[in-house]
């Protein structure tokens, strides 16, 4: 595996692997690497020539209160993890390097975020169309993968990739989940043992709510149902439960189309997301 940290690099290795003719898979992250991105990495693997993982914090994404210099950070073990899982070529930017003149340029997203966690996280999914917009021109991937945990994130990746005319197929994967149900995240180490043991519950709700939606139920009384069990775990408090088209992530009535059931629930020090896509 190699680690490339030049852009102009990175741009030549790509160039050369375009006129072989070798297929990218592209697995891009933030680092600090979990089940969930090496299960990106492993599908990556076995449907590409070559596997381009990168790894870079984007300052574009943490709004005023959410402390970029805090986020977690740990290259030799990312590194390690990245190469026993497949990944060819390792991109790890500096910050100075991706934004040479500060931001910069910088992208607008106007759909799909003024709902779920973009609601309340104005900007945030400008800064992650702006270094995808760049991570895309340097990768040129031919297959970028992302988990569906993030639906949002998904959701506005295929608006930037259709809009924008991207060569680039979106490969959405399903959620990687521990054996009890419970989404895996980097923050559910922060729950408390008690938390623990409840935060399960927040798929099997989910699951609930898909049966009861398959049973003909209106989007007003699954949304009603799931909130009353969520109050029911009296661990923390919800933060949301929506009901929308997926990917539009617009207003529904009912479960004509494919419908994403997503919720946040807040615990003490762990605010926890999840969700559920009925196709």
């Amino acid at each position: 595996m190699k680690v490339i940290r030049n852009i102009n690099e990175m741009q030549q290795i790509v160039k050369d692997l375009k006129i072989q003719g070798k297929e990218i898979g592209f697995v891009p992250t933030m680092g600090f690497l979990h089940e969930g991105h090496i299960s990106l990495i492993e599908r990556a693997r076995n449907e590409n020539d070559l596997v381009v993982t990168s790894i870079f914090v984007n300052p574009l994404q943490f709004g005023p209160n959410e402390d970029f210099d805090q986020y977690p950070r740990d290259f030799e073990r990312d590194e390690r993890l990245a190469r026993e899982r497949g990944t060819d070529i390792l991109f790890y930017p500096s910050a100075e390097a991706m934004y040479p003149k500060g931001a910069g340029t910088v992208m607008k997203v106007t759909s799909r975020t003024d709902v779920l966690c973009g609601e309340k996280r104005p900007g945030h999914f400008d800064g992650v169309v702006t270094v995808l917009t760049k991570l895309f021109h340097i990768i040129q991937p031919d297959r970028a993968y992302f988990g569906l945990k993030d639906a949002q994130q998904v959701a506005v990746v295929d608006d930037l990739i259709r809009s924008y005319f991207f060569p680039v197929e979106l490969v959405a994967c399903p959620t990687v989940r521990e054996e009890d149900g419970l989404a895996k995240s980097s923050r559910n180490v922060n729950l408390s043992t008690e938390e623990r043991k409840a935060a399960p519950k927040l798929y099997e709700h989910l699951l609930s709510a898909r049966k009861l939606a398959e049973e003909g139920a209106d989007v007003e009384t699954v949304r009603s149902q799931l909130l009353s069990e969520l109050d029911q775990m009296a661990l923390g408090e919800t933060d949301y439960v929506q009901i929308l088209s997926y990917p539009g992530l617009e207003a529904v009535q009912t479960f004509d189309q494919p419908t994403i059931i997503a919720l946040a629930y807040r615990f003490q020090k762990a605010r926890l997301i999840d969700n559920i896509i009925i196709r």
